[in-house]
């Protein structure tokens, strides 16, 4: 039975590396010969282990890291061009577009949302912290 299960475990292992390599390397010019190459499968048959076990293609979980963390540095002082940059994009118009598709809204209109609520934290910070929470810690009076 062992025996049975290892090749199995040891595909799924090399999959993981290749995800781990999209995780560490997303900002870098990385493209699906990378990927495939630090796993060491052939491009298609990578696709299909890759999709069967993560739901989406290599480029598609690449595309969805650079956006979460494209989402995360906009919400610091970075201005949206260099966020594009230092996510792995290489046009800011693509990156704009991809964005807007998957976010609903532009980097520039997100990032304007994030720095008004992180405001919002600061002006009120109860306000943003569940009632149940509050009440169990003391700091809100319990009706």
């Amino acid at each position: 039975m062992t025996s049975l299960l290892y090749p199995k475990v040891y595909l799924y292992r090399r999959i993981v590396y290749a995800k781990l390599f999209i995780d560490n390397n997303f900002a870098d010019k990385i493209d699906l010969d990378n990927i495939a190459d630090e796993a060491f499968f052939s491009k298609f048959h990578f696709i299909r282990l890759f999709h069967s076990i993560y739901s989406k293609t290599p480029y598609q979980y690449l595309s969805f890291v650079r956006i979460e963390k494209a989402k995360q540095l906009l919400a610091t002082d970075m201005s949206a061009a260099n966020v594009c940059y230092a996510v792995g994009f290489e046009s800011v118009s693509s990156f704009t577009g991809l964005f807007k598709r998957v976010v609903g809204q532009t980097p520039a209109a997100y990032q304007l949302l994030q720095h008004r609520r992180l405001a919002e934290v600061a002006k009120d910070p109860l306000k943003f912290i569940p009632n149940c929470f509050a009440e169990k810690k003391g700091w809100v009076a319990v009706n």
